[in-house]
């Protein structure tokens, strides 16, 4: 196996002055076979050349900072190199504690230490491949030249383009056809043959007899088709080793350390049968130690141990309850059943823990510890374990654990039956729904596809743009009515609260007016609307006019009551415009009158006495004013005989 590692040295992708170089060192099958400092251009020109297995990096962000850099990046790679970030993907882990997994030591302040460390922790299975595109190759077959705007001759120059790209592209195709490789196409007709000609093929681009080029009329690019999100993909297949504590009851507590003594899992159900917890715990990798924090270990947990075939631990006596919060204290924990599990799983972590740091000092560089410390719990000799892994990678697929039962019993049969049943029903269920899931991408495609026709066609009608128009102006009119109908709907409640029915008896309902502005007054409408024979309680004169006193008299106005407070600012010429209005001015003064928010009253017999009594003193303004006239023409009179006498 061929690996490229690398590392960098000065410079940066991010920066536009200093370019970087790295440190490149070429392994094969684990032996360094050469060390070289190269640019970014130059190291993509070696892995097109020499087309390693695997091109690794401690960081992706040092090739490629943002995710449009990754996808660009990778399409420069050939198709057969697969790019791996050792410390990981989403979640990092330092390269310190990678390579220290594999009992390697490296310079942190050597380009090319770190590069070989780099090399080796990928060749020993660390890391993730970072993958950016599907399994689906585009060929474009375009033209490499524009036609342009052309003389006499530049119909004949347009179509022999035209014809090359169409010849070109039935090369391609037999091509395809020639290797029996699936593909559908798509051609954009133009004058004398096709501008452009798409092929999708469900094949890597190193199977397509096919490679990127220009030259003449014609140009070819191959690209693969990316997927929505960058993917990680662990390098190695062989799952974790773990140290399982559990406890068994109605209510199960399951905890779950790797050999660092790492907390991984903690959990605890009431639902969960053996068969769930096998599953949980292969989902999460392989149990080698499992554990109880009670002697003699419960025939529960023993089977699923066996299930496993691990490593069984118990305490030498129960554990006490003080031990137990002295050792699960520093993790947090829901119950007293993860608790137990927790302490069952850092007891055997710590039994074990001693004999690690014992045989590990003897290990040699460049070997599993993991599986080192894997063997030494199943009770192998260090050298056993070495030579058991020394012509092999560490890549190992484990056997999913089952439980056996009794076959002799009927139901196991009969159950044995359904399962194989249910087994081919869900077998054929997934084909249906691959092939579902491929007929509604099609349909998709041609929905798109006929949106977007019909969106074209529809911009271009003036009359479905006008209409369009209309029904925005309509959109608005109908919110500004809606906000109309919720202010009417406010007004009609308040109204309601202010009927005459609701006021006790013997008392006049008054609708409380600020002061005598045009502003208070449309104000007052619009909460609670004015109407004919209502009474009104002006509480400031601060501002009148004779125009508003006019304008609140076409409502139909009752009265108008004074606070008593204000009756020494009210002005002759405010009173004879009420006596011309014929409107009731009167004093609050002994009408009993309560006001409360925009609501008040008074006393009903009362108030029809001061009307009365200012109906005689509107009698008297009358009165007043008619002799005044009768005066003014006896004057003018007098002055008239008295100019024609003369």
């Amino acid at each position: 196996m061929k690996i490229f590692g690398i590392d960098l040295i000065t410079g940066s992708v991010r920066s536009r002055t200093v370019q970087p170089r790295y440190a490149l060192i070429i392994s094969e099958d684990g032996i360094v076979s050469k060390e070289m400092t190269v640019s970014l251009h130059r190291l993509i020109q070696l892995v097109r050349r020499f087309q390693p297995d695997i091109l690794a990096v401690d960081s992706v962000q040092e090739v490629a900072p943002h995710t449009p850099d990754i996808y660009r990046f990778l399409e420069q790679l050939p198709s057969r190199t697969r790019f791996v970030a050792v410390t990981g993907g989403e979640r990092q882990t330092g390269l310190v504690q990678i390579a220290s997994r594999f009992n390697i030591t490296f310079d942190r302040f050597d380009p090319f230490a770190e590069a070989r460390a780099i090399a080796l922790v990928a060749y020993f299975g660390a890391g993730v491949e970072v993958v950016a595109f599907e399994k689906e190759t585009e060929i474009a077959v375009t033209r490499n030249r524009s036609p342009g705007k052309g003389g006499w001759s530049q119909n004949r120059y347009a179509r022999k383009i035209h014809g090359n790209v169409l010849r070109y592209a039935r090369e391609v195709e037999h091509g395809l056809q020639t290797k029996g490789i699936q593909y559908w196409k798509k051609e954009y007709k133009a004058f004398g043959g096709v501008s452009r000609v798409i092929f999708h093929v469900r094949e890597q681009r190193d199977q397509i007899p096919v490679s990127s080029s220009r030259g003449g009329d014609v140009q070819v690019r191959l690209s693969g088709k990316r997927l929505e999100r960058i993917q990680y993909r662990p390098l190695s297949v062989r799952p974790k080793y773990l140290i399982v504590g559990i406890d068994p009851g109605t209510t199960i507590g399951i905890a779950v350390l790797d050999l660092n003594g790492e907390l991984i899992r903690l959990h605890s159900s009431r639902q969960m049968t053996m068969a769930d917890v096998i599953e949980l715990l292969w989902s999460l990798g392989k149990p080698v130690v499992i554990a109880s924090d009670v002697v003699p270990m419960p025939f529960t947990v023993e089977k699923i141990r066996r299930a496993f075939q691990a490593v069984p631990h118990t305490p030498r006596q129960d554990i006490s309850v003080e031990t137990k919060y002295e050792l699960a204290g520093k993790f947090p924990y829901g119950n007293d059943h993860e608790r137990d599990a927790l302490t069952a799983a850092l007891e055997a972590y710590r039994f074990w823990k001693h004999k690690f740091s014992i045989i590990l000092r003897r290990a040699p560089p460049g070997v599993d510890l993991d599986e080192v410390k894997a063997g030494i719990i199943r009770g192998q000799s260090l050298e056993q374990i070495l030579s058991a892994g020394k012509d092999t990678r560490i890549k190992t697929e484990e056997k999913k654990p089952e439980i056996i039962l009794d076959s002799s019993d009927e139901r196991v049969r009969i159950l044995d039956g359904k399962v194989k049943d249910l087994r081919e029903l869900v077998a054929d269920l997934q084909k249906e729904t691959e092939e579902l899931k491929r007929q509604n991408r099609r349909l998709l495609g041609r929905i798109s596809a006929l949106k977007a026709e019909r969106e074209s066609g529809i911009n271009k009608e003036p009359e479905i743009i006008r209409r369009d128009q209309i029904i925005a102006n309509l959109k608005v009119r109908l919110r500004h009515e809606e906000r109309n109908n919720k202010k009417l709907q406010r007004r009609l409640k308040r109204i309601k609260e202010t009927k005459e029915e609701g006021r006790p008896l013997g008392t006049r309902m008054m609708k409380v007016l600020p002061d005598l502005s045009r502003e208070s007054v449309r104000l007052l409408s619009d909460r609670m609307g004015i109407q004919a024979g209502d009474v009104l309680y002006v509480t400031s004169l601060s501002s009148w006019g004779k125009g508003i006193i006019h304008e609140i008299t076409k409502y139909g106005i009752y009265a108008v009551v004074i606070n008593e407070k204000i009756v020494e600012s009210i002005s002759h010429e405010l009173r004879d415009v009420f006596y011309q209005e014929e409107l009731p001015l009167v004093c609050s003064r002994d009408l009993q009158v309560q006001v409360k928010g925009e609501i008040g009253s008074c006393d009903e017999e009362r108030l029809e006495d001061a009307i009365e009594t200012w109906n005689d003193e509107l009698a008297e303004f009358r009165r007043g004013k008619g002799e005044e006239m009768l005066n003014g023409l006896m004057k003018e009179y007098l002055a008239e005989r008295e100019r024609h006498g003369r």
